[in-house]
């Protein structure tokens, strides 16, 4: 990707060829308007839509834009995020004999180390304190290390039966706002404790998604972890060379994978002076969503406008008709009627709305758009089948001189996959111009020579 930088004075705008759309902000702090997704077949790096940026939360993104090196989507989807927790279970809407509140779990992938994920963090924190500053200090938190973490965080009440006295006796008081935004700026830990065998972590996230069951439990006889009816949202950062190595197939394949809306990173320009925030305007943002946010409370069940029904309709048969394979893309975006939903949901609630109107949908189908988008450009080149991609992320970024086979039976899986399965997998994998092979002695002079494997 080749890049020209402009001097405008204060800022310098970052511009790229125009086969490659721009992963910020055009020039005059407006979002940019959408951008195919695919180009003669190659994935391109995605486009937020104009239309994802509508109401209130694109109020917010564009009037913090030019003061920021963050990109529009982060600032967009954290925002969201944000204002949906702040709300709780106090609203939803009811799809397919399930509540869906306004919780989603957001994650920001940055294109290299110097995408501004936290730059994009730390501005939508700033206007949340203006929101309510308790909620910043006492609901975000951080530090995902497992799943009855996770609980203790917005844990009931505990009592115990005192034998002396006869009565129940209060031994820990509990969390009584179970409102919980999880803020993960270092997601990759986190997906390394998830890999662990006992771990609960990503069971603990797909039901705090739901709000189902009403009660998040530890499943162990003893000191057991309760939390009943919490709102647990999440945002976590993370690189997209790191979310391809950590994620694995089973977080992806098991549910958790598609309950997350992705979102592909850069930062969206240069500030060699930095930025700076009115803290009038942001006293005006923050009114604003306070605003928003208290009356959203009051609502409890949000329906869809009968005029907006057969906008509904239209994308939920579109995205539900579409006749699933067993591709990995199939099971990150198997959830895309929900996650429209929900977002759909979180646009009424900014306009104080207690209906989901047309301009709610539009908005939503927008973003959640982007996201497929991020999630197919993120993870175009992995399968569903886990052998082989372990083989290619080895021989790509680990042994890029080439591996012996026998060392990628005993090295790369430990002995723990047949050796039978990892042949296999070779063969498709050179079949389909991932891999070759040459006959090579071993380093250490042992034995006949066998086939040592490159990345194509």
């Amino acid at each position: 990707m080749k890049e020209t930088f402009i001097d405008h004075g204060d800022w310098t705008e970052t511009q790229y060829e125009p086969d490659d759309p721009p992963p910020g902000k055009t020039n005059g702090g407006t979002a940019p308007a959408s951008a195919p997704a695919t180009k003669t077949g190659i994935l391109t790096w995605p486009v937020l839509d104009r239309a994802a940026y509508y109401g209130l939360a694109g109020k917010v993104v564009d009037t913090l834009l030019p003061e920021t090196e963050a990109d529009p989507a982060a600032l967009l989807l954290q925002y969201l995020a944000s204002v949906g927790n702040m709300v709780g279970r106090d609203a939803f809407v009811r799809l397919a004999n399930a509540d869906h509140h306004p919780n989603i779990f957001v994650l920001i992938a940055g294109r290299t180390a110097r995408s501004r994920k936290g730059t994009s963090g730390q501005d939508v924190r700033v206007v949340m304190e203006h929101v309510d500053l308790t909620w910043t200090l006492e609901n975000v938190k951080s530090g995902i290390s497992s799943g009855e973490g996770i609980i203790e965080m917005v844990r009931d009440i505990r009592q115990e039966w005192d034998k002396k006295a006869g009565t129940l006796v209060t031994v820990d008081p509990g969390v009584a706002d179970k409102r919980l935004l999880l803020d993960e700026r270092e997601f990759s830990s986190a997906l390394n404790k998830m890999k662990q065998e006992t771990n609960i972590v990503s069971r603990v996230l797909r039901e705090a998604w739901d709000c189902y069951p009403p009660v998040l439990a530890t499943r162990t006889k003893h000191k057991q972890s309760v939390a009943t009816k919490p709102c647990i949202s999440l945002i976590a950062h993370i690189t997209l060379d790191e979310l391809r190595q950590r994620l694995d197939k089973l977080s992806i394949s098991d549910g958790f994978g598609n309950r997350i809306l992705y979102s592909c990173t850069d930062r969206s320009k240069l500030l060699p002076f930095g930025g700076n925030f009115d803290p009038i305007v942001l006293t005006s943002l923050g009114a604003e969503t306070r605003a928003a946010v208290e009356t959203a409370k009051t609502f409890g069940s949000v329906t869809i406008a009968e005029e907006a029904k057969p906008v509904w309709a239209a994308i939920y048969n579109a995205t539900e008709a579409t006749p699933p394979t067993s591709g990995l893309i199939d099971h990150l975006t198997a959830r895309a009627a929900t996650q429209t939903l929900r977002l759909s949901l979180l646009y009424a609630l900014l306009d104080s709305s207690p209906q989901i109107q047309a301009p709610h949908i539009e908005a939503a189908r927008a973003l959640w758009q982007f996201c497929e988008a991020s999630a197919r450009y993120i993870f175009n080149e992995l399968s569903t089948d886990h052998i082989a991609d372990t083989i290619v992320q080895e021989l790509n970024d680990i042994r890029p001189s080439g591996m012996i086979q026998r060392d990628i039976i005993h090295d790369t899986f430990g002995g723990h996959v047949r050796a039978l399965d990892i042949r296999e997998a070779l063969k498709k994998l050179e079949a389909a111009g991932k891999v070759r092979h040459a006959m090579q002695t071993h380093p250490s002079g042992r034995g006949r020579p066998g086939k040592t494997w490159f990345a194509v």
